[in-house]
C-alpha cells in the first residue's frame, strides 16, 4: 500500500495548505470590515434618526435614556445601546452629515476609533485626516490617540528639505509628506540635556517607540554603522531602510540647534552610503538631520546648493522631574542654612 507522504509530497501539501490559510485569512478580514462598516452605518443611521426626530418633535437629551432602555430590552443580545453610545452615535451623525464620508473612510475604521477622533479632535479636516491614516497605516485605537496627543497632522510634511531639487517629482513629494517637522522623543526616560550619544542609546533601546514615531515604513538597519572610506572609518548614527520610498535613510542626531556645518557632513555620509551600499534598485539615500532647534533661514541657505537630498528637522525631548531635582551641593547648602536657622533661634531663646 502506497504511503499518504508519497501521494502527498511535504512541500506541495505545505504549500496548498498555506495557501488555503491565506485565503480564509483573507475572507476573514473581509467579512470583519464588512461587519465593521455595516455597524458604523447603523451608527450612523440611528444618530442621524436621533438629530431629526429632536429637531422635528422638539424632544430634548432624556429621550435619549428612554430609547436607550427600549433598545436594550428589544436587543437583549447585542451591546452598543448604552445611553452614552447612542450620545455618540448622535454627535458621530452630526459630525459627518454626508453619507459617502461614513461609508468610504468612516466605515473603514472601528467604532471606538471614531469615538476616539470625536473625543480628541474638533475640526472635521483632521479627524478626516487622521481616519485615513489610521486606514493607512493600520494604527490601534491607542496608536491613533498617541498620534493624536503628539500633534501629527501639524508635524507630518512640515520638514525642510531640498527634494523639490534632488529627487525625482514622485519620489520628493512622498518623501516630503512622510517626514515631519518636529520628532517627539517624550516616550523616551532621559534627561532633558542628554548628550548626543545618550540620545542615540536611548532611542535604540526604545526602538519600537521610534519607529512608530518616524512612521510607516521605516525598516532599522543599525546604529553607529561603519562606513570605511579610503581607510579611514566613519561611523552613522542610525541608519534605515524605507520600504515606501525604496532607499537607505541616515539620520545624524544633533542635541544642539542647526548649524549650518552640518549640512556638509550629511551630503558625505549620503554620497558613501550611495557608492557603498545602495543597490542598483534603490532610489537615491535620503539624510536627515534631527536638531533640538532650528532657524528656517539658516537652514534653508544651508540646503541651497546641496545635490544630495537632506532634510532638516527637531526633536523634541521630556522634560523630566530630575532635570528640576535640587543637586547635592545645592541640597547641603539649604541643609546648612535650615540648621543655621534653628541654632540662631535656640540661641534668642
Amino acid at each position: 500500500m502506497a504511503k499518504q507522504s508519497s501521494l502527498f509530497p511535504d512541500d506541495n501539501y505545505a504549500a496548498f495548505l498555506d495557501g488555503l490559510k491565506q485565503h480564509i485569512r483573507n475572507a476573514q478580514v473581509k467579512a470583519a470590515l464588512a461587519v465593521n462598516q455595516e455597524l458604523v452605518l447603523l451608527y450612523w443611521t440611528i444618530g442621524k434618526d436621533i438629530l431629526a426626530k429632536q429637531k422635528a418633535e422638539g424632544w430634548g437629551s432624556k429621550v435619549i435614556e428612554r430609547l436607550s432602555n427600549d433598545l436594550k430590552q428589544a436587543f437583549p443580545n447585542m451591546k452598543g445601546f448604552s445611553r452614552s453610545n447612542l450620545m455618540y452615535m448622535r454627535a458621530f451623525a452630526e459630525a459627518w452629515p454626508e453619507l459617502q464620508i461614513v461609508q468610504e473612510v468612516l466605515g473603514q475604521i472601528p467604532w471606538y476609533h471614531n469615538i476616539g477622533l470625536l473625543d480628541k479632535l474638533k475640526k472635521p479636516k483632521e479627524r478626516l485626516w487622521y481616519a485615513r491614516k489610521t486606514i493607512e497605516n493600520g494604527w490601534s485605537r491607542n496608536v491613533l490617540v498617541i498620534q493624536i496627543e503628539r500633534n501629527l497632522y501639524k508635524r507630518q510634511g512640515g520638514a525642510i528639505t531640498n527634494f523639490d531639487r534632488t529627487l525625482p517629482e514622485t519620489q520628493s513629494d512622498l518623501a516630503q509628506s512622510l517626514l515631519k517637522s518636529e520628532y517627539n522623543f517624550e516616550f523616551l526616560d532621559l534627561r532633558e540635556k542628554a548628550q548626543e550619544r545618550e540620545l542615540e542609546q536611548a532611542l535604540v533601546e526604545r526602538i519600537k517607540e521610534f519607529l512608530l514615531e518616524l512612521g510607516v515604513g521605516f525598516a532599522f538597519v543599525g546604529s553607529q554603522y561603519r562606513l570605511e572610506v579610503e581607510g579611514d572609518e566613519y561611523f552613522i548614527d542610525l541608519l534605515f531602510y524605507h520600504l515606501q520610498l525604496r532607499c537607505y535613510v541616515v539620520i545624524d542626531l544633533k542635541v544642539t540647534e542647526f548649524k549650518p556645518e552640518y549640512t556638509g557632513k550629511m551630503n558625505f555620509y549620503v554620497s558613501a552610503v550611495d557608492d557603498l551600499l545602495r543597490h542598483a534598485d534603490d532610489q537615491p539615500t535620503i539624510g536627515i538631520v534631527l536638531c533640538r532647534s532650528k532657524k528656517k533661514t539658516v537652514a534653508e541657505y544651508s540646503l541651497r546648493n546641496v545635490s544630495t537630498p537632506i532634510a532638516i528637522s527637531t526633536h523634541k525631548l521630556p522634560e523630566k522631574l530630575q532635570d528640576r531635582l535640587p543637586t547635592v551641593e545645592q541640597l547641603e547648602i539649604e541643609v546648612d542654612s535650615v540648621l543655621k536657622d534653628i541654632e540662631n533661634r535656640q540661641t534668642e531663646d
